[in-house]
């Protein structure tokens, strides 16, 4: 399965709880069941409103995707000679940067 299966949902049928729990921590996909339908595998039924993809990437976002797991965010900053100064306060902790 980890081979040849497309890695977003794979399911067993057993009446074995050993055998399942084997297949469901070994198989690598998005979403593993036992003793259930694939069709789960939903990104409406799992609460994410429309679903508008899948992804089978290990990285997020892994499995049915929701409009939120296509955001990205980019962010911007301008300054005039801005420079990121030592932390302070109670308990700030020192910037660690050394000259190799």
């Amino acid at each position: 399965i980890n081979t040849y299966g497309s890695r977003h949902t794979d399911s067993i049928v057993t009446e074995n709880a050993n055998t399942a729990k084997v297949f469901i921590d070994r198989v690598d996909a998005a979403n593993v069941f036992h003793n259930c339908s694939t069709r789960f595998s939903d990104g409406f039924r799992y609460g994410f409103g429309a679903e508008v993809g899948i992804s089978t990437q290990k990285m997020p976002p892994r499995g049915p995707v929701g409009l939120e797991g296509l955001v990205t965010y980019k962010y911007q900053l301008s300054g005039d000679g801005h420079i990121a100064a030592t932390y302070t306060g109670e308990n700030a902790k020192p910037f660690t940067h050394r000259d190799l």
